[in-house]
């Protein structure tokens, strides 16, 4: 589809340097780590940016080695970063994760308190990102609105600003217990799911944040339908795949794809750059929700986040 934006997707989020045993390691027996690059709008970028498309990549990084390392990779996929903040008082977020096989899960440890992001404020977002015809969406997640007060009066204003230059905004509400409660995740992230055009949730996170009771995915979807009717929802089901409903209560479903799991982080992220690029190509609602479970499938099969 053609467009006169000179961005197709503008992206606000932080992102960390994860640390990771090789294999199936646990830190107490291991000796060496690999460093992952991983941020859940980030990675949306990345696939959007790897698929064909114009993305532009906002936050606040700190300006050492390890911040510097974060944003050449991910502007190697083709992600625009030329508006990241810099800034040499803080530091960057990190998380450590040890790979887990039956009966022993995966484990993840967050260390991203006081982070360069967490202290990003809505002064130092680019006026010039968020005119008329600069994007054609932008998009934004709980975790941005989780990680601090700052952060999320930045979230907000962004959301304000994109909504006033007639950007479409897309939200994926990305629950993390380890940042705030389902009832704090809940209150915050409402009036930005009362302004989205495309919200994106797992159904868990339709259960435990949104209070949701009905299993079936047509009742799931049109409960939240009546909570937000303006917006299109899209409710990721794992290994069962997607549902959608659109504004006007139409209800779409598609089955997941068989893959061999390798590394299930950032599957999510792949799901909404692949559902995104379906959209922004023109397709309906029932070939994004295949274009995104296609990227879900094929992200299992790829360690690390990307």
């Amino acid at each position: 589809m053609e467009s006169s934006n000179s961005y197709d997707v503008v992206t606000l989020g932080e992102t960390m340097a994860r640390f990771t045993p090789p294999g199936y390691e646990r830190f107490g027996q291991s000796r060496t780590i690999e460093m992952h690059v991983a941020g859940s709008e980030s990675n949306t970028a990345i696939g959007l940016a790897r698929l064909g498309h114009r993305v532009y990549w906002l936050s606040r990084l700190s300006d050492n080695a390890i911040g510097r390392w974060i944003s050449e990779e991910i502007a190697s996929h083709g992600v625009d970063i030329s508006k990241v903040v810099w800034t040499g008082d803080d530091r960057v977020g990190t998380f450590y994760m040890e790979r887990g096989a039956p009966p022993r899960s995966s484990q993840v440890f967050y260390d991203r308190a006081e982070s360069a992001m967490a202290r990003m404020r809505p002064e130092e977002l680019p006026s010039e990102l968020f005119r008329g015809q600069t994007a054609r969406v932008f998009h934004t997640s709980g975790i941005t609105l989780g990680i601090s007060s700052q952060a999320r009066q930045t979230a907000l204003r962004a959301v304000e600003l994109a909504r006033g230059a007639g950007q479409l905004i897309s939200f994926d509400l990305n629950f993390r217990s380890r940042l705030w409660t389902a009832a704090a995740a809940q209150a915050t992230c409402e009036p930005v799911m009362a302004q989205a055009d495309l919200i994106f949730l797992p159904v868990r996170d339709a259960h435990s944040v949104c209070g949701i009771s009905a299993a079936a995915p047509t009742a799931v979807c049109r409960e939240l339908h009546l909570r937000w009717p303006q917006a299109t929802i899209v409710v990721t089901r794992g290994n069962l795949g997607a549902a959608a409903i659109d504004a006007a209560g139409t209800f779409f479903e598609q089955s997941a794809f068989t893959a061999v799991e390798v590394e299930r982080l950032g599957g999510g992220d792949a799901f909404s750059a692949g559902y995104l690029s379906a959209f922004l190509s023109g397709k309906n609602i029932a070939e994004a929700l295949r274009w995104g479970c296609a990227m879900a499938a094929i992200k299992y099969t790829i360690p690390g986040d990307l």
